[in-house]
């Protein structure tokens, strides 16, 4: 299954019971790219650029910019799909961020 296919498969909700989740990839100030988990997307964005409850990876590396984010139904099924995109090279998180831009 290519990568686009489980953005797709994770978007679907599950049951209103659960809190959404998002995974989402974020453009640092050097270029680098970073992959996490969120319920509340633009809290998480803010922390990365403002305050210690972001990641260390991020906090040297500021400001950074969103580039790609997906709702997951459950926690499971967003660390799975951040496990996923972890492992990718930079050329394929590249190749999904130019995909999402397309459609």
């Amino acid at each position: 299954m290519i990568l686009s296919e489980y953005f797709h498969i994770f978007s679907v909700f599950e049951s209103p019971l659960f809190s959404m989740r998002y995974v989402y990839m974020l453009r640092c100030s050097d270029d680098t790219l970073y992959t996490g988990i969120t319920t509340d997307l633009q809290k998480r964005i803010n922390e990365h650029n403002t305050d210690s409850k972001g990641a260390a990876y991020t906090a040297a590396r500021r400001p950074v910019t969103l580039v790609r984010s997906c709702e997951a139904s459950s926690r499971s099924a967003a660390s799975k799909l951040e496990r996923q995109i972890k492992h990718l090279t930079k050329s394929q998180k590249l190749a999904m961020i130019d995909e999402r831009r397309q459609t």
